[in-house]
């Protein structure tokens, strides 16, 4: 865990996200992780109908949701304290694939968009290449301005930090990980000690810095939960610099979209 202080409670706003892994039936894990962690903002992948029940326990302290019930492993549930504007579900390239979209209103009162999702892995079971998880993760770069204020992007991402195409994402996008020269935080295989890759993530704009990151403990998922507390800071943009993409990077990124929008895989 890394933990920094000193900074505004107004400014903050604290995320949870966890791949609760469908056919795990140890609700009150995450339940009791989510109390004593107590976050903002809480998203969960993977998550049914079943999984929605079990978390109807928040629906009091969390009066904001946007709810996407599925059993084909690419549920999701978002649960906000904070309130929650003009959000829409979007499939961005698969119909079957859901993501979650719109804007975010902080404690200052400032309104950050924020973008969740979860793009098919590569695998021998959901895709044969990484064509599908690639295009979206930089279809969603590219929607973003490279100089857009409070944007936060976080989920199951199903690739690493150090991959090229979350790089081009960066880069295309101009936002930061929190991960970055503080560690690689392994979030996936839960269940493996040795093979551990960070597949969960939380990106944002360079107006927030970091005050807190954890991955947190086993909830009987195949995946481990991240937690992060960032502050609005935007003097910060003049310190945190982001990256840049060159002509070819961003006509590979083109060419990935268009494949991925085609592919049937």
């Amino acid at each position: 865990m890394i933990k920094y202080g000193g900074e505004d409670n107004d400014n903050q706003i604290s995320v949870l996200v966890s791949n609760v892994l469908t056919t795990n039936r140890d609700y009150h894990k995450l339940i009791d992780l989510i109390k004593s962690r107590d976050p903002d903002v809480f998203l969960t992948l993977e998550s049914d109908k079943e999984w929605e029940k079990a978390l109807n326990v928040f629906e009091k302290e969390y009066s904001y949701s946007v709810k996407v019930p599925l059993d084909n492993l690419y549920g999701m549930h978002l649960y906000s304290k904070l309130a929650l504007k003009d959000m829409e579900v979007k499939y961005l390239i698969k119909d079957h694939i859901p993501s979650i979209h719109g804007s975010i209103e902080l404690s200052n009162g400032k309104m950050a968009n924020i973008h969740c999702l979860h793009p098919r892995p590569p695998s021998p079971t959901e895709s044969k290449t990484s064509t599908n998880r690639d295009a979206e993760l930089l279809l969603m770069g590219k929607k973003i301005d490279k100089d857009a204020e409070l944007v936060l992007v976080f989920g199951d991402l199903n690739d690493v930090a150090w991959s090229r195409t979350t790089k081009l994402f960066q880069k295309i996008s101009g936002l930061m990980d929190p991960r970055r020269g503080r560690g690689f935080f392994n979030t996936y295989n839960a269940n493996y000690l040795l093979m551990r890759w960070p597949l969960d993530h939380i990106f944002h704009t360079n107006d927030f810095t970091l005050v807190e990151m954890a991955r947190e403990k086993n909830i009987g998922s195949d995946h481990f939960p991240m937690y992060v507390k960032l502050n609005y800071t935007p003097e910060a943009e003049w310190k945190q610099h982001d990256l840049k993409s060159s002509k070819s990077e961003e006509d590979w990124a083109d060419k990935k979209i268009e494949k991925g929008k085609k592919n049937e895989d």
